[in-house]
């Protein structure tokens, strides 16, 4: 193996080269650990634990950011009991129309709009109700059942509301998968047995 020739016995441009390729390297390397103390290159996050998480191909971006579905206009506030002596378990049951072929995701988000609903009623008409108070201390229990039409959905919410429950009903805004207008998902929330007297014949979703 050949001796490397010293520095000082290369020709004027090869050392030039040299030296210029030395200084270059130095430079790229300073400007390169300067960025990677600033996070310069630090790789992009996604989802936690590093899943890598796609929307299903059937998704709508519409859906993801969020619907502004709108809950019926039935009811004032007057209509619900105040149950002040209540001393059992409070609960929200999310009754969703499955005859209205909704995925998984939008029934998600559509329960999610009635869970919302029944608690903002509360908020708006009895914000210092028992029965909100009591569930929210006690971690607010739901459960999801199934119905199979619109005219029970609206009935079950008629007798809800007669014994002083919070019902709400949810109607799309018809972006994405369903017609505008169709009444996806009711929410019933008051004292287990007196919401159990509405709902308790129906199936678990």
């Amino acid at each position: 193996m050949a001796a490397p020739v010293p520095l000082d016995r290369m020709p004027p441009t090869t050392t030039a080269y040299v030296i210029a390729t030395a200084i270059l390297a130095g430079v790229t390397g300073y400007f390169i650990g300067q960025g990677a103390s600033i996070n310069l290159f630090k790789e992009k996050q996604g989802w936690p634990n590093g899943y890598d998480v796609k929307p299903p191909v059937d998704s709508s971006d519409e859906e993801l950011e969020g619907e502004s579905d709108d809950e019926s206009e039935d009811g004032n506030g007057e209509e619900l009991a105040n149950f002040k002596d209540n001393v059992e378990e409070v609960k929200l049951v999310l009754v969703v129309r499955t005859d209205l072929g909704m995925t998984k995701g939008k029934i998600a988000a559509q329960a999610s709009h009635a869970t919302l609903a029944c608690y903002k009623y509360f908020l708006k008409h009895e914000p210092e109700s028992p029965i909100l108070r009591q569930w929210e201390n006690m971690g607010q229990a739901k459960i999801a059942l199934q119905i199979k039409g619109e005219d029970e959905l609206l009935t079950l919410q008629a007798q809800a509301m007669s014994l002083g429950l919070c019902a709400r009903v949810i109607q799309d805004a018809g972006r994405t998968q369903i017609a505008s207008g169709s009444r996806t998902v009711l929410g019933v929330l008051g004292p287990k047995s007196v919401v159990d007297g509405v709902t308790g014949h129906l199936k678990l979703l």
